[in-house]
């Protein structure tokens, strides 16, 4: 036991003797060049993506986890190779015991980037994608290694840990396209003409600017007791646009709606007597 302690010391001493200036100095220019990397790739890939053809856009995005992966372990090799010499099987393998004992110093931090690393290959979000976690819904515009950034429709940033992929239900609207299904719904009295509704709801999608009109358009119906539900369900050309596309489908469609007297249900007809 005490030669293997003379050993270990005689080990960490001569690691001391290769902490000279000089590869200090290399350690530190890694880190800035591999922050610097980190700001160009960002700023480059966040550039082109928006001018770049539509369809190209979240491919484009969706490659800048990879990208920041990569850079990454490039770094961490480098680092390395400037203070032990290895072999790669046993760089391989210093690695991987470094990440372990970080797994057990860091859990949820080790979580958060594990569940980083498995969800780059299962994709059940991507950066494009709008996607909803828990009580959180909005567009991906950052992929960490720690968590995700979500753009929110009010304009807020969300950061939310990649661990919640273990407990936590991901609702992808988009899955790497650019169109996605929205559904938006009418509540009408049940005296109102439903092919003539159905007919105003078509016709109100077919001729929005947002509207992708090679995707289906399509009008459900559920009768409730005190209302019909019509259910415009229908894809605009870029999920970007969803609240304006909501927003310009009801707005049309409610004035629509009241020059051919279609009435609401009940509760929104009743009169207040004076």
């Amino acid at each position: 036991m005490f030669e293997e302690l003379i050993e270990s010391t005689d080990k960490i001493a001569a690691l001391v003797q290769r902490l000279t200036l000089d590869r200090v100095i290399q350690a530190v220019s890694i880190l800035g060049l591999t922050y610097l990397a980190f700001l160009i790739l960002d700023n480059t890939i966040s550039w082109l993506s928006e001018h770049v053809p539509l369809q190209f856009r979240l491919s484009i995005k969706q490659s800048l986890p990879f990208c920041r992966a990569l850079v990454l372990l490039v770094a961490i090799v480098l680092l390395l190779s400037r203070f032990l010499q290895l072999s790669p099987s046993s760089l391989l393998a210093l690695i991987a015991f470094f990440l372990v004992g970080l797994g057990f110093a860091f859990k949820d931090y080790a979580s958060s980037v594990s569940a980083g690393l498995i969800s780059l290959f299962e994709q059940p979000y991507q950066v494009g994608d709008h996607v909803k976690i828990g009580e959180q819904y909005g567009e991906v515009t950052r992929y960490g290694l720690r968590g995700i950034r979500l753009r929110t429709s009010d304009d807020r940033d969300v950061t939310i840990p990649h661990n919640y992929v273990w407990t936590q239900p991901v609702v992808n609207s988009n899955r790497g396209k650019l169109e996605a299904l929205v559904a938006v719904s009418f509540y009408l009295s049940h005296h109102a003409d439903v092919n003539q509704v159905i007919q105003i709801l078509r016709r109100v999608a077919q001729t929005s600017k947002y509207t992708d009109l090679r995707c289906p358009i399509a009008v459900e119906l559920v009768e409730n007791p005190e209302s019909t539900q019509f259910s415009l369900e229908t894809y605009p050309m870029d999920i970007r646009d969803e609240t304006s596309y909501r927003t310009d489908l009801i707005r049309r469609a409610k004035a629509i709606f009241k020059q051919q007297a279609i009435a609401y249900p009940p509760p929104f007809n009743l009169k207040i007597q004076g």
